[in-house]
């Protein structure tokens, strides 16, 4: 019989100055990222992405939180991973003239 234990770390909720400081942006463009992720036209290297946070308030209009986790998220889909270039090989000289079949030099020789 096995069993399984599901260990949840603790909610670590950061405001807005701080989740824009570890995305290093600034805040008004976290606000403007939230905007666009609500209305579902949020990109991240071409991929939509939905930023979920929590909003406080009577009628949802106080503080904006942020689980660090989804900080975290958000770094790893921003990362970039530059892709293996490939070196290219100098052309060789070519000594010989292609075109040109008997030996150069002094008709003499």
């Amino acid at each position: 019989m096995t069993c399984s234990v599901v260990v949840r770390m603790p909610f670590e909720l950061l405001s807005s100055e701080t989740t824009a400081q570890r995305l290093g942006i600034r805040v008004l463009t976290l606000y403007d990222w939230l905007s666009q992720s609500d209305n579902g036209v949020f990109e991240i290297r071409g991929q939509t992405v939905t930023i979920e946070y929590y909003q406080g308030g009577r009628r949802g209009q106080g503080r904006i939180r942020i689980d660090a986790q989804e900080i975290g998220r958000l770094l790893s889909l921003m990362r970039v991973t530059p892709k293996a270039t490939y070196l290219r090989k100098r052309p060789e000289k070519v000594t010989t003239l292609q075109h040109i079949t008997t030996q150069l030099g002094h008709p003499d020789d």
